[in-house]
């Protein structure tokens, strides 16, 4: 089976083997889990969070201690996943689950991370609206464009994108920590809160959006694909060390999060529960009540601040989730910015259609549904988790041992128990109130249940068995073909893209030398200027008179050399200018240099030879 890597652009580009020791060696490692933290408190656990504070206090604190410390469990074995197999989530399920199981998970997998990017993008835009009192249909709208700010990081390297999300982080955090101190929570009553219990089944709903909120099933994909990001040895003792070290790593960015998470609660259940506001569960409310409560003018200053910094940080990582499902599930590779544009709009769509619709006023009710939407998909998530890490086979010495993995079924039962329990209840509340339309609970709502259910039922068998369905090959890409005797190709007409960037060189000598004297070479250049691909080639402007006098000396150059050597140019798209002529001259090799382009042109030109080595009729050598 062949084996693309996860995350192909930045995957490995960190070293860790060198030699190093103490806090310089955990620095190597340090970042994954802080891209992965982030999820844990973007503006919908916010939601949940107020929520619960307002109407329970400082009761659901437990719930939240509970979560973060299942979170650390589950994170930890996702980087465990990553670090030994090299694989993600989504790529080991592809490889393990027959194909209808497969494609389900998958669909499962991106209804979370629609629902992960609803709250993203709704608490950004909120955010942004508090601040700047931007409209909300604007600010999801704006969502959209930070996906040429992810491409712009991801193309400077992991660790620019780690220290921008950090920097996030921080200021996150350092808001709540003033707000606490505006607080001034009662300590004694503070604690309490971390006794178990729930008042009612209103305080089981917000309980599992918590859950939801905090142990996010993207967050699994996520993190065992960043691990990969390092560079480690691969004998036991390097991932012994890569082990520990992300463990640390987690260990002190999930506890950051839990920091932010009980921040909020105890804001809401000191300011809002304590002077009788037991319903706030808007966002918008939230702010608005700080300053006459506090009595502090910075207070939802700070609390809008850190509301954008989540929204901002999270549709990140969110974005780069989108990514790693799509491509471990389905094997698929497209361009960089058309993925990351498609998996933005699969979230900023429906926000922008429900606020339409349904009007703002809905906001705080679909943060908090999206929370329970990721709740009821963490099953899906876990249990194969689980099933991977224990796979003996596959682990080799690092797969979990027997108390670890006690620990994640009790995580998973505890997880999948309340998600039924909320299902059969939500179930009861729909049936009575479809009363006249029982075709659509009885034809529509019930065969989805069942079917999910089946599905639930069938990975936890093959969890418990370590069933298999995939044939494993005798190496990571598949089986060695047998090779026929190789005869030796001449190629008489050799087409060589030029740029005039520093690539020409290298095009043109390699070019060279797949032919000989006899060989007819033709250097081609494509003019793309606005004029260019308006009259295409009348055109006559100083750009392409320059173009046609290098083009010229590259020829006479070679020409000295003994070669025969014709140029041509070419006018308008280079994706559509290339494949025609290079078809046009019937040439047998095209040899293409990597472009000249740099930082957001990049983006627009560099698919280019992607697009023409699947238009053009001969082989092409990239340089």
């Amino acid at each position: 089976m062949a084996h693309h890597k996860s995350l192909e652009e930045v995957h490995g580009t960190i070293d860790t083997t060198q030699s190093q020791q103490g806090w310089r060696r955990f620095f190597l490692f340090a970042g994954p889990a802080f891209l992965v933290a982030v999820g844990y408190m973007d503006p919908g656990n916010w939601a949940t969070d107020i929520a619960g504070g307002s109407k329970y206090g400082y009761s659901l604190l437990w719930v939240l201690l509970m979560s973060n410390l299942i979170a650390l469990l589950l994170q930890t074995l996702s980087a465990r996943l990553g670090i030994v197999r090299g694989r993600d989530l989504a790529q080991a399920s592809r490889e393990t689950y027959p194909a209808a199981v497969n494609y389900s998970l998958w669909v499962l997998a991106e209804i979370a991370i629609a629902a992960c990017d609803l709250a993203e993008v709704l608490g950004m835009a909120i955010g942004l609206n508090l601040l700047f009192h931007l409209p909300i249909l604007w600010g999801v709208s704006l969502a959209i464009l930070d996906t040429f700010l992810i491409l712009y990081l991801q193309k400077k390297g992991m660790r620019y994108m780690e220290a921008f999300i950090f920097s996030l982080v921080a200021i996150i955090g350092l808001s709540f920590f003033i707000e606490l101190i505006f607080a001034k929570p009662n300590m004694g009553e503070l604690v309490t809160g971390f006794i178990p219990g729930l008042k009612d089944n209103g305080a089981l709903y917000i309980a599992i959006g918590i859950i939801g909120a905090t142990v996010m099933p993207h967050n699994l994909y996520l993190h065992s694909s960043l691990v990969q990001t390092r560079r480690n040895k691969k004998d036991d003792a390097g991932i012994l060390s890569a082990l520990k070290y992300n463990f640390i790593d987690s260990a002190i960015a999930l506890n950051l999060a839990f920091f932010v998470n009980a921040s909020i609660l105890i804001l809401a259940a000191t300011i809002f529960f304590k002077n009788g506001y037991h319903d706030i569960v808007e966002i918008q409310d939230a702010h608005r009540m700080l300053q006459p409560l506090l009595g502090e003018k910075l207070a939802p200053i700070l609390f809008a601040v850190a509301l954008i910094a989540s929204g901002q940080s999270s549709t990140i990582t969110g974005t780069l989730a989108g990514q790693i499902v799509m491509e471990g599930y389905l094997d698929l590779r497209i361009a960089p910015w058309l993925r990351r544009l498609i998996t933005r709009l699969i979230a900023v769509v429906p926000a922008f259609l429900v606020i339409w619709l349904l009007g703002e006023d809905k906001i705080g009710d679909m943060l908090i549904l999206s929370q329970v939407v990721l709740s009821l998909q963490l099953g899906f998530a876990i249990i194969p988790l689980i099933h991977f890490v224990s796979d003996k086979e596959k682990m080799g010495k690092f797969a979990i041992g027997n108390l670890v993995k006690i620990l994640a079924w009790l995580s998973a039962v505890v997880i999948v128990g309340l998600n039924i329990k909320l299902v059969v209840d939500t179930l009861s509340g729909w049936h009575a109130s479809l009363a006249g339309h029982e075709w659509v609970f009885n034809f529509i709502i019930i065969p989805v249940v069942v079917l999910s259910l089946l599905l639930l039922v069938y990975i936890i068998y093959c969890a418990a068995t370590g069933k298999r369905f995939v044939k494993d090959t005798t190496t990571p890409h598949g089986k060695a073909e047998t090779i026929p005797v190789i005869l030796q190709k001449q190629y008489s007409r050799i087409a060589i893209c030029i740029d005039f960037s520093g690539s020409d060189v290298k095009a043109i000598t390699e070019g060279i030398s797949h032919g000989n004297r006899q060989t007819e070479f033709y250097l081609l250049h494509v003019v793309e200027t606005a004029g260019a691909r308006t009259v295409g080639d009348e055109i006559h402007d100083f750009e392409t008179d320059e173009d046609a006098k290098h083009l010229r000396d590259y020829s006479r150059q070679l020409q000295l050399q003994g070669y025969i050597v014709k140029e041509q140019l070419g006018f308008g798209d280079p994706k559509k200018e290339i494949p025609r002529m290079v078809n046009e001259l019937n040439s047998e090799l095209l040899v293409i240099g990597t472009h000249g382009h740099r930082g957001l042109t990049d983006i627009i030109y560099g698919e280019t030879i992607s697009v023409v080595r699947h238009n053009v009729k001969c082989p092409v050598l990239t340089v």
